[in-house]
């Protein structure tokens, strides 16, 4: 897990200050763009965001909405983005693995380190969703190792028989890593965070959050805060 990325490509520059206008339109007579100049500063609008939409599980995310936040996700495995694709909201760009399979075939070829282009958990104690313990130990890793470069090798094969790109990416292994850029409202940021940081979340998922939580702190540090003592790893519904 120590080679999972998230890093932020592009975000909208003054969030609070956005979802206030959205919200002070909601019960402005006036046009609030032309307000503009009287706004509050950043800070402040995220205090009052707090205090008028959040606070005291009002529930008013409408206007979180409006913001937004481009993440680039690297080097996490297939399942992670499965998973993170089922949200609502989010728009996705996934490295294919019909164009991109020069990796694996580095794999193969020595070029590469094996691990870069499979993931394979950390040796160590899990539980399944039942709660039944075991224990992936140094052998059964190594093993699996070895069956990830049997697999990167039958792929060079296959290419070097002529095989076609999306045909021979059948016989991959399922957590080949990808990347993936994402984008997302701060409404669904914390959506994805809801149900992907709690604790019976795929540990890998739960990675994710843990890579996407300081970028949320630096974008929207009031509404972080009021996000991590309110809802943070509670698995509360998502807003």
């Amino acid at each position: 897990m120590e080679r999972f990325r998230v890093e932020v490509i592009a975000k909208t520059a003054n969030p609070n200050q956005v979802t206030y206008a959205a919200l002070h339109q909601d019960y402005s007579e006036g046009f609030v763009f032309d307000e503009r100049e009287h706004w509050p500063p950043e800070s402040l609008c995220g205090e009052l965001i707090v205090k008028r939409l959040l606070a005291g599980e009002r529930g008013h995310y409408g206007p979180l909405e409006h913001p937004s936040i481009v993440f680039n996700c690297g080097y996490f495995p297939h399942s992670v983005m499965q998973q993170v694709r089922t949200h609502r909201l989010l728009s996705f760009d996934v490295q294919s693995n019909r164009y991109t399979g020069k990796r694996i075939a580095d794999a193969a070829q020595g070029l590469r380190d094996i691990e870069e282009v499979f993931y394979l958990r950390p040796v160590g104690s899990y539980s399944d969703r039942q709660g039944k313990r075991y224990n992936y130990t140094e052998d059964l890793r190594e093993r699996d190792k070895a069956w990830c470069l049997e697999a990167a090798n039958r792929y060079q094969q296959l290419m070097e028989e002529g095989i076609s790109e999306e045909h021979a990416r059948g016989i991959i292994p399922f957590d080949v890593r990808q990347h993936w850029v994402m984008s997302m409202n701060a409404r669904s940021l914390m959506h994805l965070l809801d149900l992907r940081s709690k604790p019976d979340a795929q540990l890998e998922c739960q990675k994710l959050c843990e890579l996407i939580w300081p970028h949320f702190q630096e974008w929207m540090p009031e509404v972080a805060e009021w996000y991590e003592k309110t809802r943070l790893k509670k698995a509360r519904l998502a807003p």
